[in-house]
């Protein structure tokens, strides 16, 4: 029998969700943000103390906020493997059994998922039942740190790249030089989360640009609004 390599990409779910949510709330925040200040005929040191102040109050926003809420799911997940740990000393035939009816569930006749029950409970019944009962795999599970670091990372460089063409581009073409410079990471963005979870790159770029341009319009038009009445 011929070994062959696999290679599977859910061993990136955590961080690759936390790096692009990061990243494009990072771009369509700032960008958002700049134009919208823009648009209400702001002055260059407030357009540009905007960006600056919406991108340290965002990096850390997304930190707290993916701590917070990760924890949250860290916190369930302990609860309920202390809840199977507690069922699995009080009353180990029924959690066999249980067992045995999730394998025969899935397609195993009932000698074999007797077996196999049997069998995994004697090597790890707690993992078994985390596993099988529970769905808490090593893959998926919350890791609270790692959401809250890549996230504020990723919103950090994300909206860093339109603060930067905001900077470096002349007043009567920031608000394009924004846009443009936005858009362009957007589908970069797109293209590199598609790559590496393995979807369509061209579906990406588009639902990511499009999505992230609605946003800057929006931003545009209340911006316009407010300055006009303000």
């Amino acid at each position: 029998m011929i070994a062959h390599d696999e290679h599977h990409r859910n061993s990136r779910i955590g961080w690759l969700r936390a790096i692009v949510l990061g990243a494009n709330d990072g771009i369509v925040s700032i960008a958002g943000l700049i134009v919208g200040v823009a648009a209400a005929d702001a002055t260059r040191s407030s357009i540009l103390t905007a960006g600056a102040a919406g991108l340290v109050a965002g990096a850390m926003s997304m930190a707290v906020g993916e701590y917070v809420s990760v924890s949250s799911q860290r916190d369930t997940e302990r609860a309920d493997l202390a809840t199977e740990a507690r069922e699995l000393a009080a009353d180990p035939g029924s959690e066999l059994l249980e067992l045995t009816h999730i394998y025969e569930r899935r397609g195993l006749d009932r000698p074999l998922a007797v077996e196999v029950a049997r069998q995994l409970t004697e090597h790890d019944a707690l993992g078994a039942h985390v596993r099988d009962e529970l769905g808490i795999t090593e893959v998926a599970r919350a890791r609270p740190l790692q959401a809250s670091v890549s996230s504020a990372a990723s919103f950090t460089v994300g909206g860093g790249l339109p603060l930067l063409a905001a900077i470096a581009a002349p007043g009567g073409a920031r608000v394009t030089a924004v846009v443009v410079a936005a858009l362009v990471c957007l589908a970069l963005l797109g293209v590199f989360g598609a790559t590496l979870g393995g979807a369509s790159r061209r579906n990406a770029a588009i639902r990511i640009t499009s999505l992230g341009a609605l946003a800057m319009a929006l931003s545009a038009a209340i911006g316009a609004a407010v300055g006009t009445v303000v």
